[in-house]
């Protein structure tokens, strides 16, 4: 699989942005599809996540305020980011893992996208 992610750039505190994460390959809703994020001088953080099912999994610091989706004839995933913090300046990353159930869990992830830039400004 493999993954492009596109769609960061900078935003204000309080605003919104959206991610998008095309995926190759027939066999995109097999995969779960998750986000993650690394800021500077921190560990890569799971954000999202979605299984072909539907079913879906946030991490707490964006539950509610942002959305994991995925389109499957278009083998892309997307999250789309409101009421911005400036705590969510990162890089984030799109993965696809070939489990049976979401996962928040970094090991989990064997395929992974190149990250893309969120900034948000105070």
């Amino acid at each position: 699989v493999q993954l492009q992610a596109s769609g960061g750039g900078l935003v204000q505190a309080g605003g919104s942005l959206g991610l998008s994460c095309a995926a190759s390959g027939r066999t995109f809703n097999r995969y779960v599809m998750g986000w993650f994020r690394q800021a500077p001088g921190k560990e890569r953080e799971f954000v999202a996540s979605s299984w072909g099912d539907g079913s879906t999994f946030y991490a707490q610091s964006v539950k509610g305020r942002f959305t994991i989706s995925r389109d499957i004839a278009k083998n892309t995933v997307y999250l789309q980011m409101n009421s911005l913090k400036p705590d969510d300046t990162a890089v984030y990353y799109c993965a696809a893992a070939a489990t049976s159930y979401t996962t928040s869990s970094l090991g989990d992830y064997p395929y992974w996208g190149q990250g893309t830039q969120v900034t948000v400004s105070s």
